[in-house]
């Protein structure tokens, strides 16, 4: 209670349990005066010991002193029960009501600490840590579900799509509508392109469950930075001409520069970014542009595109597992939702960064830093 003096509960146990033992002494001290001033001629027949000055007292003196003495063992008993019951009870049925809160399920209060005794009130303090600390990790659960839900909703839409095509594309030719050997060729081409769509869409998702978990499978090698970007641009360039989408690669780094790195996994992250700004491009001539160079110890890659650009408000957010800038557009061009947050589990796992810089309707700059290997010389 606010403006009482904490006691601790040693104390009130240390001064009750004197008070027990030295009010009854002090009482038994009294009857033993009281009987030996009855007893005063007896005493001094037998010890030879005066003690005639002391029946000054009468008898009804002593008696009332006895009374008093005895009235006041008994209030005090009652007091000191009293002082331990409030300090004792009270924070127990506290604690039994933020119990039973907990055990239903609410954790939308607050334990105030009750009484005034030190270890029970440091017992509140950490009963209120507990509760607060259960209440965050119910939000997480609550959040973390409703986000497995949207997951779900989102890569079953992203299926439906290719595989309402595939269905589409596979009656045409059943039914002879692709009448040609150049149809049959685009009609086939077509399905080929879908079912790479749902694979890539099987691998983020199982991706995705490795990452809820921590258990993504790195093997970390020295790789040569410019060979390794020469090969993935090359891969890049093929796939993106065959989309109508023009792409310029630039490397700056020096061919001896190296770094630790899982090849698989940077590859990973190349493909992520590259199918984000594809999903998103809305110019007619649609471009992507990639850039490496070093920025002091770093290798820093950037991926550019002149595509939609997202919104000064949702930059800082734009990695995070889920995070919608625009739920309608996210929702007509598909999307799992997680696949920058993969791009930023990956790099973090490089200890690395990445970042994006955008201006709507300009395009996007997506980009990430990864440590430079520093041989070191031997003796």
């Amino acid at each position: 209670m606010r403006g009482q003096k904490e006691t601790k509960l040693q104390t009130r146990i240390t001064v009750s349990f004197l008070s027990i033992i030295i009010l009854p002494v002090l009482l038994m001290s009294i009857m033993f005066i009281s009987l030996v001033m009855f007893q005063a001629d007896a005493i001094q027949e037998k010890y030879g010991v005066d003690i005639s000055h002391l029946r000054g007292f009468n008898r009804s003196m002593i008696v009332s002193v006895m009374v008093c003495l005895f009235i006041v063992l008994v209030i005090t008993a009652m007091v000191l029960s009293l002082w331990l019951s409030r300090g004792i009870n009270a924070p127990i049925q506290a604690l039994t009501r933020a119990v039973r809160n907990i055990r239903d399920g609410n954790l939308d209060f607050e334990l105030k600490p009750v009484g005034n005794v030190t270890e029970i009130r440091e017992l509140f303090s950490a009963f209120e840590e507990m509760r607060m600390k259960l209440r965050e990790a119910n939000e997480e659960k609550i959040e973390f579900d409703r986000q497995n839900r949207e997951l779900i909703s989102n890569i079953s839409h992203d299926l439906r799509t290719p595989i309402t095509a595939v269905k589409g594309y596979c009656e045409g030719i059943l039914d002879g509508v692709a009448d040609t050997p150049e149809k049959r060729d685009r009609y086939i081409r077509t399905i080929y392109s879908k079912a790479i769509d749902m694979d890539r869409l099987i691998n983020e998702l199982s991706f995705y469950a490795k990452i809820t978990t921590n258990r993504i499978p790195y093997t970390f090698e020295r790789v040569n930075v410019r060979s390794f970007f020469d090969d993935a641009a090359e891969e890049i360039r093929d796939d993106l001409v065959a989309k109508g989408i023009s792409f310029t690669y630039e490397n700056q780094v020096g061919p001896e520069v190296k770094m630790i790195a899982d090849i698989k996994q940077i590859q990973r992250v190349l493909n992520n970014l590259i199918s984000n700004s594809v999903k998103y491009s809305d110019k007619p001539e649609p471009r992507i542009r990639l850039h490496v160079e070093m920025a002091g110890d770093e290798i820093r890659a950037a991926l550019s595109d002149n595509g939609k650009g997202i919104a000064a408000k949702d930059l800082p957010n734009v990695f995070d597992r889920f995070y919608r800038a625009d739920s309608s557009r996210h929702s007509a061009k598909g999307g799992s939702g997680i696949g920058l947050s993969i791009v930023k589990k990956i790099i973090e796992d490089h200890n690395g960064r990445v970042w994006v810089t955008s201006r709507e309707g300009e395009g996007t700059t997506m980009y990430f830093a990864l440590r430079r290997y520093e041989q070191k010389e031997t003796p």
